[in-house]
């Protein structure tokens, strides 16, 4: 990692000051992005418009509950994709044929009728953006030395590339939907991840060597093993779906306790291999508080795919003179914020440098406040349609703490991870997510009429309490992480 880093600095070649190959990562994170979020955009409202509308007029809290479990799948994905770099391909070469499976995926979707299409597609993009996510964070991460104080820079960075894809995206196939229906805004999706796929593969030579080699390579005599067990687990969904233990009605919470089970089984084996040293393992202690943090931070702030997504449809008033706003395009609204302060809060980070405030503060700050974001709606119950500048408002107060959350949540999982579990302790931190967003949709269907003003205290009172207790946990979080900040 340092030789490749070291190299690029020596020749001058920098991406506003960080490593080259950072510019090529966060190209195809943008338009990864854009594919991603231009159809889940689209994704609820195709799902429960009806027929005549161009949907599958499927019930509302059914299909919302379904995004939840939708996007809880991405991330559990990550645990796939991080295996297959970690144990047989490295990092480099997952990410290209997992972006070749999301275009797939969203071709699937445009031209595939009905429920096959939704179906297909939603399983080729979520495995391929959970194999894509995983090691696209694992290589940032391998340009930079643990202790280079511009990591969380760069994640930033990397982040912005995240939310110009995931502004640019909703805009199009919102627009697109509208004025020539739902299959017309896939196809844009597919499109969008064709772009990404194709510069992408122009620069894969300016990626460190490290990155096609595997961290932990697993042995040729215990590859039938492996075989065995991936078709045992195949079997076993196909098997829990045709006798009906897991029904569309049960999927997201049935998939919560699959994560919450696969996350104890990870900590576990990271935590009991032998690969592990003592310092490493205090380091993965220290992960866990962060990972509930984080789980618990997704939950709301996914809810912009679930019960966001249904109350700007239904609840709020987007006319800007005589034109309405199409309601996808609220998605857009937190990548613009994004774009704006990302760069803010990267510079933030590099000008404190040393002085920046210990991670843990910076969850718990996240939490308390995606927490008064969520209590913002009580006041909003009076209205017959909300303000549109009132859930703008709302939405810039969860993109502060995603800021505070996600890319430095990311940047201090490469910093605590074990050196043989670099790519996997990733797919734990994305595990978090896959709980959280899993949550977001099994949540939402308890925003009912009657039960408003509960719900909001509920979602932003225990996420407040979390962020406080994170923080007071900072000094003993402190002494299990040593010289990680």
């Amino acid at each position: 990692m340092s030789t490749a880093t070291s190299s690029t600095q020596s020749k001058g070649k920098t991406f506003f000051g960080h490593p080259r190959a950072l510019a090529n990562l966060f190209s195809v994170e943008m338009w990864e992005r854009f594919s991603f979020y231009g159809m889940q955009g689209l994704l609820a409202y195709y799902m429960y418009y009806s027929v005549t509308d161009g949907g599958l007029g499927m019930d509302e809290t059914l299909a919302l509950s379904l995004v939840g479990a939708y996007g809880g799948t991405v991330y559990l994905s990550t645990i796939l994709g991080a295996w297959l770099s970690d144990r047989l391909f490295g990092s480099e070469r997952v990410l290209f044929y997992s972006a070749v499976g999301i275009m797939a995926g969203h071709v699937a979707l445009a031209l595939l009728p009905g429920y096959i299409g939704l179906i297909v597609g939603l399983v080729l993009v979520a495995v391929g953006s959970g194999g894509l996510k995983a090691n696209a964070t694992a290589l940032v991460g391998s340009l930079y030395e643990k202790d280079d104080p511009r990591i969380d820079a760069g994640f930033s960075i990397f982040y912005m590339g995240v939310n110009i894809g995931g502004l640019l995206g909703p805009l199009l196939t919102g627009w697109l939907q509208v004025n020539y229906g739902f299959h017309v805004g896939f196809a844009a999706a597919a499109i969008g991840m064709g772009i990404g796929l194709s510069i992408y593969a122009a620069g894969r030579k300016n990626l460190p060597k490290s990155a096609s080699i595997p961290n932990n390579p697993l042995p040729a005599n215990e590859r039938k093993r492996y075989v065995v067990i991936f078709a045992a687990v195949i079997v076993l969904i196909i098997a829990a779906f045709a006798t009906k233990i897991v029904t569309p009605e049960n999927l997201a919470s049935s998939l919560a306790y699959v994560v919450i089970v696969a996350s104890i089984i990870y900590f576990t084996l990271i935590l009991r291999s032998k690969k592990v040293n003592a310092t490493e393992r205090k380091h993965v202690v220290a992960f866990i508080p962060f990972y509930i943090g984080s789980a618990a931070f997704w939950a709301l702030f996914q809810q912009q795919f679930t019960f966001i997504a249904a109350y700007s449809d239904a609840r709020l008033d987007r006319h800007i003179g005589n034109w309405e706003m199409p309601p996808s395009w609220v998605t857009s609204i937190n990548p613009i914020f994004i774009i704006i302060f990302a760069g803010v809060f990267a510079a933030m980070w590099t000008k404190l440098g040393d002085r920046q405030p210990p991670t843990a503060i910076k969850f718990g700050l996240a939490l308390i406040i995606v927490g008064i974001a969520f209590l913002s709606f009580i006041p909003l119950e009076s209205f017959e349609k909300t303000p549109l500048l009132a859930l703008v408002g709302i939405l810039l107060l969860c993109t502060f703490a995603e800021l505070l959350l996600s890319p430095v949540g990311q940047a201090v999982t490469t910093k605590l991870a074990p050196a043989a579990f670099g790519t996997q302790m990733i797919a734990l931190f994305f595990l978090s997510i896959s709980l959280g967003t899993t949550l977001s949709g099994v949540l939402a269907g308890y925003y009912t009429e009657g039960n408003e003003i509960a719900y909001f205290i509920g979602m932003g009172g225990t996420a407040a309490i979390l962020g406080i207790a994170m923080i007071a946990a900072t000094p003993a979080l402190k002494k299990l992480m040593g010289s990680v900040r």
